[in-house]
Parts: C-alpha cells; sequence; structure tokens
C-alpha cells in the first residue's frame, strides 16, 4: 500500500505546480550537459540583467524562464499545439524541439522525446521535497524550461515536459529531430 502512495505521490508531483519546494537549487551538483563537450560545440550564452529581461519577456514567461516557475496543468497555450513546427525558447529563441519529436503524455504539458540538437539543453539536479528531478534549461539564456523524465516513448524513452510559456512556437519550420546517437 505504501509503494502505491509513494507512485501516486510521485505521479502527480511529475511536472508539478508552483512551490517553493519545486524552485531548483541555485547550483546543480549534476554536470551540465554542455560541460561534457568541445569548445567548440558550446552555445555563445545570453546574458541580461533582470530589468532587461523583464522588458524582454511577458509577465508568465519570466516568471518561468527567470525565476523557475512551472505553469498549471492543460492551462499552457502549446500543450494541445498539433501543427508542424519548431519550438524555440521564449527568451532568445534557440531552437529547442521539433513537432517531429512532440508527443501527448497525458500530463497536459507540452512533452518531447528529443530535443533538437542536445547541446542547445542543459540539464541540472532540482530537489523537490519529496523526489529528485532533472531540470531542463536552455543553453544559451539559461532560462527554466521545466524537467525530463525516463517515462517517455520509444526511440529515447524520455519525456521533456516542459512549460508552454518558457517556448515560442513558428509553425513554418520544422527540422527533423537530431540522429539519435
Amino acid at each position: 500500500m505504501r509503494s502505491i502512495i509513494a507512485l501516486l505521490l510521485l505521479g502527480t508531483l511529475s511536472c508539478s505546480t508552483d512551490s517553493p519546494a519545486s524552485t531548483p537549487p541555485a547550483e546543480a551538483s549534476l554536470p551540465d550537459a554542455a560541460e561534457s563537450r568541445s569548445e567548440e560545440a558550446q552555445i555563445e550564452k545570453l546574458t541580461l540583467s533582470d530589468e532587461e529581461w523583464k522588458l524582454r519577456l511577458a509577465p508568465a514567461s519570466y516568471r518561468i524562464l527567470r525565476e523557475a516557475a512551472t505553469e498549471r496543468a492543460y492551462t499552457g497555450s502549446l500543450w494541445e499545439e498539433h501543427r508542424a513546427g519548431l519550438y524555440t525558447c521564449a527568451g532568445c529563441d534557440l531552437p529547442l524541439f521539433s513537432s517531429e519529436t512532440k508527443f501527448d503524455s497525458g500530463t497536459g504539458w507540452p512533452s518531447y522525446w528529443q530535443p533538437v540538437e542536445p547541446k542547445h539543453v542543459t540539464e541540472h539536479e532540482d530537489r523537490g521535497f519529496f523526489t529528485v528531478r532533472t531540470e531542463v534549461r536552455c543553453a544559451r539564456c539559461s532560462g527554466h524550461l521545466g524537467h525530463v523524465f525516463d517515462d517517455g516513448p520509444l526511440p529515447t524513452g524520455l519525456r521533456y515536459c516542459l512549460n508552454s510559456a518558457a517556448l515560442s512556437f513558428d509553425p513554418g519550420k520544422a527540422p527533423d529531430a537530431a540522429p539519435l546517437d
């Protein structure tokens, strides 16, 4: 019975709503995916002041990208988007995910099984009250996008569970997914 309750709690926290417990730590203890790549594969960083970010972003996008908030399930503008296109970072326009790898996870957030380029996202340990998750950030502006879980579909088995307000959608572009390693 305890294991069922624990699984139910973890399932409801997979893409939890905004709470102090879901706020990521300032320093992550897992190595960044970008740190393990060579210098030439690095993404040029975009660093702005809080005031510059506030001028650049809509309030909901600022809360998510800069303060690591989470939008409520089934409320974002992109979770039901089914057109072909490219999803970019709402903060810096870096291409992140393609409609080719988007799937309906049943969680109420846009979900993808692979980024367009692995170097375009970084992963960081996110310790919450009940669980340890892996936070996903934009490699260019370090904006909080959401989390990645290992319960996605083949071929990767990953579920990048992201916030709509952290993304922009361009229906005119739909690159193929990066080849799997």
